[in-house]
């Protein structure tokens, strides 16, 4: 039994690696098996977050490098992933891949994909945009945390690649963590703000931020900005890399689909910063404390989304791998629900959010900010 509960604290992490897996293996599958996978994994997030207890242990592992691997597994199950989508939707696929995936899967790939109904495609492309996040955009967050670690480094940044997004790794590390809660922080959203306008508002500023902090690390290494040197630019060529094998895979139409999908990535991603600080603030010159981070317990999110469920503590020490995140603060802020369920909630229903997170962050005025941040939006 105790073996037994050994593997099961290790296993919990590979399941966002299997979800890639089982989603490569319904699109093979043909005729409607996206839409029942879409449909039913969205149930799956929903209702498992909302029934199976909270995650509040703090456990001790005795074999990181498992924990690890259960990320890096991810990259190459998203490169096979985005290119069988891009082969779905495109029209130049190689005959070799063609004849690979029949002689490796049996499949005849053009009766799959001429069986396919305008709901599957659609389903296609907003699984896969999540699993873009989840399989991408989480791990890679995680792996550039580590700074001093050049392979996860690597590995991280090539994860990010799939969203286009390369400011990420460094606007995010070296801005937001520092700018956290106040006015200028992009990835910080503000009382009331509209998330579609938030959206677009942190996309540009975060590029910004982004060059401006690239700048100013060349500049103090006397190395030109328009050089290899620049992170931005080594990070926008891994995204150009991954896009010309999308043209490759799947011709102009199989390249649109990947840019798409790598569009609402960011925007998932947008979202999900929308969510994790909403409404709060800081004042300047104070350290950020537990109680500038929404977060949650949740189960299934918690797993997906590599613990950073567990903000206030990533927030107090960005340095802690995710499995040492500790959910047990009590001045840390915690949502009604699961990160992925307000996700949803809020893209689709922002009214239904706003009116939920009202009453949050009432109780947050009232019992968690200090005098400052309780009138602050008092004197907007």
């Amino acid at each position: 039994m105790i073996r037994m509960n050994m593997m099961l604290k290790y296993c919990k992490y590979f399941i966002p690696a299997v979800t890639g897996i089982l989603f490569i293996i319904f699109i093979l599958m043909g005729q409607n098996y996206p839409t029942y996978f879409f449909i039913t994994w969205s149930l799956f997030l929903f209702i498992g977050d909302y029934v199976l207890p909270r995650d509040k242990e703090i456990e001790q592992f005795s074999f990181p490098a498992i924990l690890n691997f259960s990320i890096y597994i991810n990259l190459p199950i998203l490169f096979c992933l985005i290119f069988l989508v891009v082969s779905v939707f495109g029209n130049n696929s190689p005959n070799w891949y063609i004849e690979g995936l029949y002689s490796t899967f049996s499949v005849d790939f053009y009766q799959v994909v001429e069986s396919f109904t305008l709901l599957d495609k659609i389903s296609i492309i907003f699984q896969t945009t999540l699993l873009i996040g989840i399989l991408g955009t989480v791990p890679g967050h995680e792996l550039t945390h580590r700074k001093q670690n050049k392979f996860d480094m690597f590995i991280g940044n090539w994860m990010l690649a799939f969203s286009w997004d390369c400011t990420f790794a460094i606007e995010h590390v070296y801005g937001h963590h520092k700018d956290v809660c106040l006015e200028e922080d992009p990835a910080s959203a503000k009382r009331g703000e509209n998330i579609y306008l938030f959206i677009v508002r942190a996309s540009v500023l975060e590029q910004i931020s982004g060059w401006r902090l690239e700048a100013e690390r060349l500049k103090r290494r006397n190395q030109n900005i328009l050089s290899v040197h620049n992170r931005m630019i080594i990070g926008y060529s891994r995204s150009l890399i991954i896009t010309i094998l999308a043209f490759i895979f799947g011709g102009i139409l199989g390249m649109a689909a990947f840019i798409l999908c790598a569009f609402i990535a960011k925007l998932y991603l947008e979202a999900i910063n929308y969510i994790e600080h909403y409404g709060l603030v800081r004042e300047r010159g104070k350290p950020v404390e537990m109680r500038h981070s929404w977060n949650s317990n949740h189960f299934l999110s918690s797993i997906y989304l590599c613990n950073v469920t567990r903000h206030s503590d990533h927030h107090r020490s960005a340095k802690l791998y995710f499995w040492e995140l500790n959910p047990t603060h009590d001045d840390a802020p915690l949502l009604p629900y699961g990160y992925l369920s307000m996700l949803y909630l809020v893209l689709i229903t922002p009214f239904l959010y706003k009116k939920i997170m009202a009453k949050k962050l009432a109780y947050w005025d009232q019992n968690n900010a200090t005098e400052y941040e309780r009138n602050y939006y008092a004197v907007q």
